[in-house]
């Protein structure tokens, strides 16, 4: 894992617009940064998705089309703190469901407290949890035997540029069966004055969160990055629908990475791109299943159509 992290800086700073995979967002110190993220009042994206799972669990639960008989494998792909999940696994607990529950995520430490409340607010429920990257267990999938309910939810998928959203979608096709669901959380497209305090918030929250980026350098990968000279840049546009953020060097400067026994310039008001959130509507998602097995069956969305949750089976 750190011999990856080591490799992902080395490639990402050394190219001509620097860049720094948010993935790595997320040690113990960014996990519970996130988790304030999506506690603020600007921070609209888990109210709105945790709405639809409040409010519409039953519409949910029927179009995932699954039976009392049979028992079926719930696999969230990026499970974080689970809390939206948790109101459709209660749900299906009481109603007496047989499945089992499968989180996966590439930080342990969310792993870890996710099992521990489960354990104590659904403590039936079977859980088995799995460390990594979503890319690479993709592969494990087509081995259950058991029907899959794949969620993928809080617009991960907005993380990726569209042509890696084309790529995964393509992939997650080939690792399901004829009658797997898949539930994809998504951002929908909205006005600036929405979506740019999210990521852009006047407490400087998602300011410490990417911030903390380039502490988890220093800390891991032996680097000397002055925090102080770096600040938060988000932008979006309605037109383009891609909220973009960026850590910004405020001055000519030179770091220092010991473990990869390498130095890198940074010029003043040079831009270190470390995350895309990329918002949707349905034509943009079906053009990225274009070429996949994948079709919306379904969509769900809160009452300010902030946020969609769709349903996609196999064609």
């Amino acid at each position: 894992m750190k011999e990856t992290f080591k490799n992902d800086v080395n490639e990402g700073l050394s190219k001509t617009s620097k860049t720094l995979p948010s993935k790595y967002f997320y040690d113990a110190i960014g996990d519970k940064i996130f988790i304030k993220i999506m506690h603020m009042p600007e921070y609209y994206l888990t109210r709105a998705e945790h709405e639809i799972f409040k409010t519409k669990t039953a519409a949910i639960i029927n179009a995932l089309n699954i039976s009392k008989d049979s028992k079926f494998d719930i696999i969230e792909l990026g499970a974080g703190d689970g809390t939206k999940t948790k109101l459709l696994l209660e749900d299906l607990v009481s109603k007496e469901y047989q499945f089992k529950y499968l989180p996966i995520d590439i930080s342990k430490d969310a792993l870890n407290h996710l099992k521990c409340s489960l354990s104590k607010e659904i403590s039936s429920l079977e859980v088995e949890t799995k460390q990594g990257d979503y890319f690479h267990v993709l592969d494990d999938l087509k081995s259950h035997k058991n029907k899959k309910i794949i969620l993928f939810l809080g617009s991960n998928i907005g993380n990726m540029s569209d042509d890696e959203a084309k790529q995964f979608l393509e992939k997650l096709g080939k690792s399901i069966h004829k009658d797997d669901v898949i539930l994809l959380g998504a951002d929908l497209i909205k006005s600036e004055d929405i979506v740019l305090p999210a990521y852009s918030d006047d407490a400087g929250v998602t300011k410490s969160f990417n911030l903390n980026l380039l502490t988890r350098i220093n800390s891991e990968l032996e680097a000397n990055f002055n925090i102080n000279k770096f600040e938060h840049l988000a932008t979006y546009t309605e037109d383009e629908g891609i909220a973009r953020s960026f850590l910004v060097s405020k001055e000519k400067q030179e770091v220092e990475i010991k473990s990869l026994q390498k130095s890198f310039l940074f010029e003043a008001n040079e831009k270190i791109h470390t995350e895309d959130s990329r918002k949707y509507n349905n034509q943009i998602l079906e053009n990225l299943l274009k070429n996949t097995s994948l079709q919306i069956s379904n969509k769900l969305t809160d009452s300010n159509n902030y946020f969609a949750d769709y349903i996609l089976t196999k064609k």
